[in-house]
């Protein structure tokens, strides 16, 4: 069954029962500092893990997926303090599993290029804005990394994911790989480098956070389409961003994110995929433009993608 997650936003009460009001199954917890005891030791506690988990239950809600502690520059360059990341993203993914939480996110320095981008807020119908970006506002942009970098980058990354992976499957956690955003050429987890996830680590732990706004970024409508039917069909989409864009990087040299029902997808037609593929995680509505209204947070939007996805999944029972 198909199941919709939101943010965990500030975890208070009254957001909690508000999801619970909207019609949310799961939270998503998209940073990996999030987790008391991060801070102080570098990975999360799992007594306070297992307490915020039985709140969110309490509600009636459940936990979609988690981040695991960022892997930084300090990492990826092999500086002094590698190892204790490494270290601490390992025993992260240990105790999140111990706790019952099924998907696990790892973040990493240097899989996006924003450089290269100009980014702007896009303005739509009645003046809601939202996230834009160009390739031709960037005027002179600094190079891309050369092939021995890149090759670097993948040699670091395979470092990680060796050590996390048979944790995963010993204790039967998945691991989600968020494709990198922007996906501009070269980028490790752009088309080419998305794919190649799998070709190095066949295990069935290892699947993908699916982004269609992100993907639809590189191609447009066809792209994610034909992406999700492959990956979809190998049960390697473990869940899914919903989020909405006009344009691409092939089509127009940028895109503009949108609400959900005012972009290029047609997200019907991406949910009948989803079921011929036979995909059962959660649809998360990701990268929420401001409405009029709207304070510090996106409550407007929120409320509204929720209900949409809702619908979504309504009519494709009925169909």
């Amino acid at each position: 069954m198909i199941r919709i997650s939101v943010w965990h936003g500030d975890m208070s009460d009254s957001y909690l029962r508000r999801m619970v009001q909207l019609g949310a199954d799961c939270l998503d917890f998209g940073q990996g500092g999030f987790w008391p005891g991060v801070k102080e030791q570098g990975y999360p506690d799992l007594d306070q893990v297992k307490l915020i988990y039985r709140r969110v239950r309490d509600f009636g809600l459940d936990i979609n997926r988690v981040t695991l502690p960022d892997m930084t520059d300090e990492f990826i360059n092999n500086g002094p303090g590698a190892q204790k990341e490494l270290d601490n993203s390992c025993r992260a993914l240990e105790v999140f599993a111990e706790a019952g939480l099924p998907i696990a996110r790892q973040r990493l320095a240097g899989d996006t290029f924003p450089w290269l981008m100009t980014r702007y807020r896009a303005v739509h119908r009645g003046g809601y804005r939202s996230r834009g970006e160009s390739l031709g506002m960037t005027k002179e942009p600094a190079p891309t990394p050369t092939q021995a970098e890149l090759d670097h980058w993948w040699e670091r990354f395979l470092t990680v994911y060796s050590k996390l992976v048979p944790i995963a499957e010993e204790t039967g956690i998945r691991l989600a790989m968020h494709p990198s955003d922007t996906p501009n050429v070269d980028t490790p987890f752009g088309t080419l480098g998305y794919h190649r996830i799998l070709d190095a680590f066949p295990s069935r732990q290892v699947g993908y956070l699916y982004c269609c706004g992100t993907r639809a970024e590189a191609g447009g409508s066809a792209l994610i389409m034909d992406e999700i039917h492959n990956y979809g069909r190998k049960g390697r989409i473990f869940t899914l961003h919903m989020r909405n864009v006009r344009g691409s990087l092939a089509t127009a040299g940028a895109f503009e994110e949108t609400l959900l029902d005012d972009g290029d997808i047609n997200f019907f037609k991406v949910m009948k995929e989803l079921r011929n593929v036979g995909f059962d995680g959660c649809i998360n509505p990701d990268h929420i433009p401001t409405l009029e209204g709207d304070g510090d947070g996106v409550q407007h939007g929120l409320s509204y993608s929720v209900g949409y996805l809702k619908a979504l999944l309504a009519a494709l029972a009925a169909s």
